[in-house]
């Protein structure tokens, strides 16, 4: 599995703090280490480094090689233009088809705060062999503890299946966030 990272955002929600130059997934705000380091540890034990890329901007590249200076710089990519969402992954997923048309690719924000690291690598695992067994894409949620207009919501299928010790349903639809 590769993982490519989402790292090209601004957000404001940090500010004065976050900045365009230093956006919160290169803060440090949960513990010493910055979110887009967090988000890399968390993937040790199931993506080697070299199988990590990260899609950022020109003005984010240096800081991101700073922060993560065991990745190389090939794994680095640099959006022409910040896009938003589907652009970036349409990018990394044409480079990484390039190198390895079979390759199953985990997207993940840079900035998401997952508390337990070792049942997110379980829940990545099954969903890598949830898409290589069905060839298809797999998307992860939990379920919502309150409506929050910052997420899109998934309805999903009342038939459930297991892969990897994981439950698993198709979706019905999706509400992307307002």
């Amino acid at each position: 599995m590769h993982a490519v990272i989402m790292a090209g955002g601004v957000g404001t929600r940090f500010w004065p703090r976050s900045r365009a130059k230093k956006p919160k997934q290169l803060l440090k705000i949960i513990d010493e280490r910055s979110l887009i380091q967090a988000t890399v540890n968390r993937l040790d034990s199931l993506i080697p480094h070299d199988k990590i890329f990260v899609v950022t901007t020109k003005s984010q590249k240096d800081e991101i090689q700073k922060q993560l200076p065991f990745l190389k710089s090939e794994n680095l990519i640099i959006e022409p233009k910040g896009k938003n969402t589907a652009p970036c992954i349409g990018l990394a997923a044409i480079i990484l088809k390039q190198q390895d048309p079979e390759a199953v690719m985990a997207v993940l924000p840079a900035d998401h705060r997952i508390k337990n690291d070792a049942f997110f690598r379980k829940v990545l695992s099954a969903a890598e062999l949830l898409a290589k067994k069905e060839n298809c894409l797999v998307t992860l949620g939990i379920n919502p503890t309150y409506p929050s207009t910052g997420y899109g919501y998934i309805q999903i299928d009342d038939q459930k299946n297991e892969v990897g010790g994981m439950e698993t349903f198709r979706v019905k639809t999706f509400a992307e966030k307002p």
